[in-house]
Order: C-alpha cells, then structure tokens, then sequence
C-alpha cells in the first residue's frame, strides 16, 4: 500500500487505529494531526473513542486554531499541535500518545537515551524534555514548541507526567519515530532490571550509519516455485513477528535459502505492517536487481549462508526482553528450562565493533550447532532449518529472557548443572 497516496484523514485514522492495536494508547488518550499541502492541519476530534475513530471523524484547522471542517470540535491538544508546526515548517505530522514505557520516562522526569541502537539514534535522535504543564493550555503548548523550535534535529518530546510528543516530515515518518522510540524505552527499562548498561559511542554510531547494504546490480530472473514457496513463507512469518513485537516496524529481518548461489530476504525502507510477497528481494551471488534494496543485515545473513549449507533460514529481529541482554552485561543463561536449552544452546553475544568490521565472523558465532546469538546493541540473530524453525526458536529465546527479567525479584536462578545438561542431549540430541 502506497500510503501517502491516502487522504490525510485517512492516514490519521490508520495510524490511532494501529498505535491503539498495539497497546500505545487509550481509548481516551492520545492525538494525531497532518498538515495538508494548503497549511491546514487534519486531526483527531475531542472525546471519540480512539479505537473506533473513522475518518469522517476527523476535524480540520487553520495554523490560527480556526475549525473549517469536521462534526467534532478538534481535539483539546490542538494547541501545541499548532505551536509545533509554527515553530517547525519541517515538521509535517505530529503524533502525541502515552505508550507505556515513555509514560514511565516522563513521570520520573527523564528521557531514554537513544545511544543504546544505532536505529534509535539514526531515526529518533536525542530526545528532548519539556518541563509540566497544564494539558490543553497555551503555556503547554509553548513548553513544546520551545524544545522543537531550539535545534532542528529534535524531532522527539517526552512531556513530563504526561507522555509524548514526536513530529515528522510525513505521518509515516512521525510513526517510525514514535515506535522506535517506544521500543527504545521498553528495552532500557529491561535492562535496567538487569544491571549497568551500555551506550554506543559517537564512532561506533558513524561507523553503523555508514555500514547500510549497497549490492551490486544483476538482471531479475523467472522465479522458480521454490522462490515463490518462500515468498509467502517469509511474507507471513514476518508479519506475524511484528503482531508478536519481534521486529519494529522498520527494523528486524527474515530471509530464506533458495539454492546454493540465493537467498531471499526481507527490505529496507519498506513498512512490516505493510510488507508485500513482491516487496521480498532476492541475493544471488552478493548481488540484487536494480532499484531494490534489501535489508541491512543481508550481509550477515550472507555470511551465515556461505559458512552453512545445512542453514536455511536466518532472522535478525528485536524481542524487548532478548534484546535488553544486548545491551546489558547480564548474560542470558539458557539452561532454565529443557525447551530453552534444547532449542537455544549456549547463546554467545557478537561485540558490536566485530559485526561493523567484519560481518563474516558471524559465522564463528552461530550455525547448525550453535544456532542463536545475541548482536551486541542490534538485538537477536537465530538460524534454522527452515522459516518455521527460526522463527520458533526466536520466540523461545524471547520467552526465556523474558522469564528471568521478571525472575528478579525472586532471587537467584537455580540453573540447570552440567549433568543435567548431558542428559536432555543425550535424550533429545539436535533439536
């Protein structure tokens, strides 16, 4: 789906009816706006319920406040809507929501510091702070304006005991924005369960922004039915994982072995949510068809493929409780539970200078017998058999970290002893 082909009100009521999907807001919580092309300004009405809100709903302003369409009056936070777009001609889209974990950052006066992903930094970059005031009111809308108007490069707000405040140069953008930085605040918080954490530094930053895949170009070839097979394969698989919150919406990646010289991946720039079986780029020998870019992982994935041939599967993708490990110096032990250890092994963490540097030692760290591992500050790799298999043992890896963050409180993990271990592999061999 093109969507900046929809209407602005169309985009709007997309983009709440997603953001409440998907637990970020409330049924009375939150608001949207689109300034149209002429300057007026789309957004969601005052007191409709943002889980059934349709786009006849929807109330168009003036940059003055002045309403001119809509049956509802706009919403009561229009006002520093308005003083954000007045401060900001850039800015073309504004999202305001309370999503749970930046919730958390504003009622304790603080903002996430998005140096912990190189994606969070590229898309979201520092993040500002606006100081409490009265929600609706002209002095809150100044609070705003005056964060975004202090350096073009602030595109995100957190307001204090209130929620946040992110812009865009389109809708789509201001959505990348609102849940990269909504995932960011949720994995700190994660790993803050665990312990120290850590941050990029500015070198480490510049050398992931200039590591993005440029392959060179090849002629398309005719698919053969075992292309087409895994299109739908990975096309239902990676919408299913951003259902799950695997992977962002942008960011996490799936890909499949054709044959020997082929494999088939997921792209860049192209939105999970709207990810279509045509949308799948095909890697042939390190090289792609013309006009298609496929993901940023593709050499990982490349590396993994050439090291292998029993692995057919490889996925890259961002579980909030795996992923706080990532950048945490907690280590995730496996030897939990059967299932954890059966499908997981030992899982080793890849530093983040070696995956920049040198994306071919991936290999080292995972394979048939070694099958997950941990990216140092980009979250989970696992490979499989098949799309089914990687996929499975992401969930599981999810699942355990996500059992001993909330073991925490409890006390001390009573892992399993190494004779234990011999004897489920005994039982069980390769699982």
């Amino acid at each position: 789906m093109n969507f900046e082909l929809l209407h602005p009100r169309d985009q709007i009521e997309l983009t709440m009816a997603r953001i409440y999907r998907r637990y970020m807001t409330t049924t009375s919580g939150g608001n949207i706006s689109v300034r149209s092309d002429n300057g007026d300004v789309w957004i969601t009405p005052a007191r409709v319920d943002k889980g059934n809100l349709t786009r006849r709903d929807m109330a168009r302003v003036k940059l003055d406040g002045t309403q001119v369409d809509g049956p509802h009056p706009p919403s009561s936070e229009c006002p520093f809507h308005l003083s954000v777009y007045n401060a900001r001609p850039d800015i073309g889209a504004v999202i305001h929501a309370h999503p749970g974990a930046l919730v958390s950052f504003s009622i304790c006066a603080q903002v996430p510091e998005t140096r912990v992903f190189p994606e969070a930094w590229n898309v979201c970059g520092a993040v500002a702070f606006a100081p409490y005031a009265l929600p609706g009111s002209d002095a809150l809308g100044d609070s705003i304006a005056a964060q975004f108007a202090a350096s073009p490069n602030t595109f995100c707000v957190v307001m204090e005991n209130h929620g946040v405040v992110v812009g865009g140069v389109d809708l789509k953008d201001a959505f990348r924005r609102f849940e990269t930085l909504e995932f960011t605040a949720r994995t700190i918080l994660q790993a803050r369960n665990l312990g120290e954490m850590r941050c990029l530094e500015s070198a480490q930053l510049a050398k992931a922004a200039a590591a993005l895949t440029q392959l060179p170009v090849r002629e398309p070839q005719a698919p053969s039915n075992r292309e087409r097979e895994l299109r739908r394969e990975i096309h239902d698989f990676i919408h299913r994982a951003y259902a799950h919150g695997l992977v962002t919406s942008s960011w996490g990646s799936l890909s499949a072995r054709i044959d020997d010289n082929s494999f088939l991946i997921t792209p860049t720039r192209v939105d999970r949510e709207y990810l279509t079986i045509d949308d799948l780029v095909v890697v042939t020998n390190g090289e792609c068809a013309e006009g298609l870019y496929p993901s940023r992982a593709t050499n990982l994935h490349k590396a993994i493929y050439d090291a292998h041939p029993e692995v057919h599967s490889v996925m890259n993708a961002l579980p909030v409780n795996a992923t706080a490990f990532s950048i945490s110096d907690d280590r995730l032990d496996t030897r939990t539970i059967p299932e954890s250890y059966l499908f997981l092994k030992d899982v080793p963490l890849m530093p983040f200078d070696e995956m920049m540097e040198t994306p071919d030692a991936v290999a080292k760290y995972v394979g048939p017998d070694n099958p997950v591992m941990l990216l140092q500050h980009n979250g989970a790799l696992v490979a499989g058999r098949t799309v089914l298999d990687a996929f499975d043992r992401m969930e599981v890896l999810e699942a355990t970290a996500q059992a001993i963050i909330q073991s925490k409180p409890l006390g001390e993990i009573s892992s399993m002893n190494d004779s234990v271990i011999d004897e489920l592999v005994k039982a069980f061999g390769r699982v």
